[in-house]
């Protein structure tokens, strides 16, 4: 079984065998490469946000400093 897993195993970024030392990749430089990738964005993980959060998130920008009607305001006499 683990004879096949090595046969089939290819470096993600240039297709070559993967290197057990720089697991999943074939050398440092694809994993140099892939990280790149990561922290320049060009790789972004989607995210969903559920309504409450982009509730919260809508309220948290468009609320600043303004009051909303009905907070902190008293009724007149």
């Amino acid at each position: 079984m683990a004879a096949s897993q090595n046969r089939s195993a290819a470096c993600p970024i240039c297709g070559k065998p993967m290197a057990q030392v720089y697991r999943p990749f074939c050398s440092k430089r694809c994993a140099d490469v892939d990280l790149n990738r990561w922290l320049t964005g060009r790789y972004a993980v989607p995210a969903i946000e559920d309504e409450a959060d982009a509730d919260d998130m809508r309220m948290a920008t468009e609320g600043k400093g303004e009051r909303t009607s009905g907070q902190g305001e008293e009724e007149p006499l």
